[in-house]
């Protein structure tokens, strides 16, 4: 039997389909767009046919197809969410497509009495419709509405969604968590394209490099359709990019500020223009954005530990060699190791934006759509480090426990200060210089009755760290241990002469590192979709696809070390500088005193540098992964209230796994390559059940999956002085996981929403680091005992979580009461995790699924009239944990946020307003704890930050 021609197969079925889809004779369709008062596009309005039972719902531009319609003539209403339904007779032609494109004004324009300005409304309705219409499970955010809120970038936005809470990084929210699920574990895209990761190890998308401002909508899918990307567990976020309008539209931002944590400015600008030809067909976007941010944060670090050993004087034979006796005592938990850092900042966000489209006949249209987005994160961080010396040079007398605690020891005291270069790029500062950049071209198409897009897709995330340098001066001498606040641990020289002494802080290394990480992807897809009637009950669609994604992720990084002890003998033979800060907000006892000089740091010329494999080399990697997928799905209506969506995706994947083999810091055995492949069948159905035109409930059956981190992937050995070894796993298996999910909506006529309902997955394979003790020199003569550390897949997680949510203006209030608006949403999690082993080998029944945050909470009071509107605004999310250790107390914790936001505009006229966002009013900190709350492994401080300016909007319907 002759092997099957996959490509004549798809050139028939395609030919086949294109002569089935043209011999529907008597009949004709209708494309079309629906723009609001001032041009901006509707998304989500229902478009019928009020003769037929059929219809079609806008997309994020604004666009709808209704295919297969009796020629003569018929009558169209779109009906909207807080907008007038209009009606608009039209004409169908056999065999051609008739173009329509309808405006719908606010119901608001029409009733004097209401208060609400139309333009603060259209955002609101406009995401409400969406999230009404879709066919699964979702939330939506419009850009107008995100201005609602004080958000500068997307990843504080986001963090308003019902099911999500952010991790900070420098005060601004960056990793997303989707249903208690971990950032790599959902997917983000830019118009429906994949955004790689510049991430070195794993698959977060850094949410804070892209502006609020550049995008139009905000998608979270918490069930995906099968015409969606599989890869999505906790759920898919999509960032829709602003279209070209129906008219001019002109929007500038200007605004300044102060971060009140170092009293330095904050500057921000953005700008947008676009416009249509006079016939219609060309359509142009283009915006650009810039954040200047000047701050810092105040640090405090802690390592807990139980264990107290010391050096008895004594002696004895091991081996043939004479070592000394170690004593242990019993001992209450106490910090061994203590950090106070402080962190100059600077961050510059860049971002460019142009996309195009065309008309170029009543069944087809093409776009472009593109995106860069640039930002330099320059910072110094000056570290003072306390850790206890290792228990061969603590003798007795040394050290002093009290009740159960160790309140003196002697410790190695480090001084660090962390730069870079003196150039105009660094600033002697370390730069981390990160850009994403995606190009998308697409089509719509119809041929007949067959509904034909397609788009490829070109995207790149890089991080760039060049000439990282760091500068450690050390001491050692007796501290006392103050554990009485255990929130707020801290180390004090015993004698305070010691820590001023900078003679007795000798050179101990100067370094200087390199990192590079990019990640490329190519991506394209094709979706057909055929009208089809199954049941007999309406309008529905059978649709396909294919889609192919192609990945490459490298790291290259290096390290070298510099021997300037003969130069630069100890810290008073530097220039130093005192960033003791009397208004520290961990508290005036942490005194951080002085530091080597980043200026001196930044212009020493360094030559002649060692290369440290050990620091650098277990991090360096290369890896493919070819996804292929497809899939087919069918829409149809069960009756005139009730429809279903079911289908089922195939992903095949194939990874290619480059990594090191390190035996130790002198000795590289060479790269190591391995590959693997799976595929995964993921069924999905959606029940969609109108219980009236206001009130919709919901269900859902998906399956999905999440691929392990590439550097997990990734097959390295390295075996490190500091007697821990790290092993890789290209064996991991993907984890995956099937969903249920129930939710009830009800809209107002007035724009706002009361929803509620339940969700449970269960999850296989979830992956987790293994720590261990290596048996008999398994790794290696000597071996024996050394912490292993290695990514494993766990058994079984299971998840179950309740959503409610309610927005709505309080127009049933008299007076000016009718002006406020609440914004609220709580979200419940509960989960338990199987499969993970402590480091003795003993299954764990006591652990959550990390990252599943019990309660999150999201709340907002607003006002507004005709001129002036105000929003205050909190954030809450529970504390989880975040990190699994060797055993319960070696588990690590990331502790309650609770913030809040304050922002109010004012209309100087109807184009140009007045705004003030004030941030993070409850000075909330990013706390890690390890074991139970009390102790604080981390807490980083960042204070508020207030922000001002104009804004500007000029729009211009043809």
């Amino acid at each position: 039997m002759k092997p099957i021609d996959l490509k004549k197969l798809l050139y028939v079925t395609f030919f086949m389909l294109l002569g089935f889809a043209k011999s529907q004779a008597q009949t004709g369709n209708i494309q079309g767009t629906i723009s609001d008062e001032n041009g901006i596009y509707v998304p989500g309005a229902n478009v019928m046919v009020t003769d037929l039972s059929k219809g079609a719902i806008t997309d994020f531009d604004g666009r709808f197809t209704i295919v297969a319609i009796p020629e003569g003539n018929h009558t169209l209403e779109i009906s909207y969410l807080g907008y007038s339904t209009i009606q608009q007779e039209v004409t169908i032609t056999a065999n051609k497509t008739t173009l329509v494109n309808l405006t719908m004004n606010p119901k608001n324009l029409e009733l004097d009495e209401v208060q609400v300005t139309a333009y603060g409304l259209s955002g609101q309705a406009k995401a409400l419709n969406t999230q009404k219409t879709n066919l699964n499970i979702t939330n939506v955010v419009s850009t107008d509405q995100i201005g609602k809120f004080p958000d500068a970038n997307i990843g504080d936005a986001v963090k308003r969604i019902p099911g999500i809470t952010m991790q900070v990084d420098q005060g601004e929210a960056r990793n997303v968590i989707v249903r208690g699920l971990s950032p790599q574990l959902n997917s983000v895209t830019l118009n429906g394209s994949r955004i790689p990761s510049a991430e070195g190890d794993n698959r977060n998308i850094q949410m804070d490099l892209i502006p609020s401002d550049m995008i139009q909508t905000i998608e979270v899918n918490k069930a995906v359709t099968p015409d969606m990307d599989g890869d999505a567990l906790g759920g898919s976020i999509n960032l829709v990019t602003r279209t070209a309008p129906q008219g001019l539209r002109v929007s500038a931002t200007a605004g300044s500020g102060i971060n009140f944590i170092t009293d330095k400015r904050i500057l921000n600008g953005s700008f947008l223009i676009g416009d249509r030809t006079k016939n219609g067909k060309f359509g142009w976007m283009l915006s650009a954005s810039i954040n200047d941010n000047d701050f810092g944060s105040d640090n405090v670090e802690a390592e807990w530990t139980d264990e107290f050993e010391f050096n008895t004087g004594e002696t004895e034979i091991v081996d043939g060699e004479e070592e000394a006796v170690i004593d242990a005592v019993d001992v209450d938990p106490y910090t061994n190791v203590t950090e106070q850092r402080t962190y100059l900042v600077q961050r510059i966000r860049r971002s460019f934006a142009a996309n195009l489209d065309y008309q170029i006949d009543a069944n087809n249209n093409i776009f472009l759509k593109t995106m860069y987005n640039w930002r330099d994160d320059r910072e110094n961080r000056f570290v003072l480090a306390q850790e206890i010396l290792d228990a061969e040079d603590i003798e007795e007398g040394d050290f002093t426990i009290t009740n159960g605690v160790p309140t003196r020891f002697p410790a190695e005291i480090v001084r660090e200060t962390k730069g870079g270069i003196d150039s105009d790029r660094n600033e002697n500062r370390r730069l981390e210089d990160q850009r994403m950049q995606n190009y998308s071209l697409g089509g719509n198409h119809l041929f007949g009755n067959l509904k034909v897009d397609w788009m490829a897709s070109y995207a790149k995330a890089s991080e760039e760290r060049l000439d990282e340098r760091y500068a450690v001066f050390a001491s050692e001498y007796i501290v006392n241990n103050d554990n009485s606040n255990s929130e707020f641990p801290i180390m004090t020289a015993e004698n305070p002469s010691d820590a001023n002494d900078l003679e007795s802080f000798e050179f101990d290394e100067l370094t200087n590192e390199t990192q590079y990480t990019e990640e490329e992807d190519l991506n394209f897809f094709i979706n057909f979709e055929l009208p089809a009637d199954f049941f007999g009950n309406g309008d529905g669609f059978i649709k396909f696809g294919a889609r192919g994604r192609f990945k490459n992720k490298i790291r290259d990084n290096n390290f070298f070390e510099f021997d300037l002890e003969e130069e630069f003998p100890t810290l008073a033979s530097v220039p130093t500088k005192d960033y003791t800060d009397p208004d520290y907000l961990a508290g005036s006892q942490y005194a951080a005193g002085l530091y080597a000089d980043e200026a001196w740091l930044g212009t020493l010329n360094l030559t002649e540098g060692e290369a440290v494999p050990d620091e650098f080399l277990r991090d360096n990697f290369d890896v493919e992964e070819n996804v292929w997928a497809g899939y087919v799905m069918a829409n149809q209506k069960l009756s005139d209230k009730f429809s279903v969506l079911a289908g089922l995706r195939v992903e095949n994947t194939n990874i290619t796994a480059t990594g090191n083999n390190i035996l130790n810091e002198e000795e590289d055995q060479g790269d190591i390559t391995e590959e693997s492949s799976y595929t995964n069948v993921l069924p999905g159905v959606h029940f969609k059940y109108d219980l009236s035109n206001r009130t919709i409930l919901r269900f859902a059956w998906t399956n999905t999956l999440a691929r392990p981190n590439y550097v997990d992937l990734t097959p390295f050995l390295d075996v490190t002085e500091d007697e821990e070894i790290f092993v890789g796993n290209p064996k991991l298996d993907p984890t995956t996981s099937m969903s249920f999910d129930l939710m009830a909506e009800h809209y107002f006529d007035n724009v706002g929403l009361i929803s509620g309902g339940f969700f449970y997955k269960r999850i296989n394979d979830f992956v987790y680091t293994f720590i261990s003790e290596a048996p008999d020199d398994a790794f290696g003569e000597g071996t024996t005992g050394f912490d292993v550390f290695q990514p494993l897949n766990g058994d079984d997680a299971t998840i179950f979580g309740a959503e409610l949510a309610f927005q709505r203006q309080l127009d049933f209030l008299p007076g000016f009461a009718r002006n406020f608006s609440i914004y609220l949403n709580y979200t419940y999690l509960t989960s338990s995790a199987d499969g993970i082993r402590n480091e003795d080998g003993d299954e764990r029944t006591d652990l959550d699924l990390p990252n599943t945050a019990p309660n999150m909470f999201n709340g907002s009071l607003g006002y507004a009239d005709k001129k002036f509107s105000a929003r205050l605004s909190l954030n809450f999310s529970d504390s989880y944990i975040d990190e699994i250790g060797g055993n319960d107390f070696e588990d690590r914790y990331y502790d309650t946020q609770l913030f809040l936001d304050f922002n109010a505009t004012y209309a100087i006229t109807s184009k140009l307003r007045l705004y003030a966002d004030l941030n993070n009013i409850t000075n909330q900190p990013l706390r890690y704890f390890q074991g139970i709350s009390e102790r604080t492994q981390q807490v980083e401080f960042y204070s508020s930050r207030l922000t001002f300016g104009l804004k500007y909007d000029l729009f211009k319907k043809k």
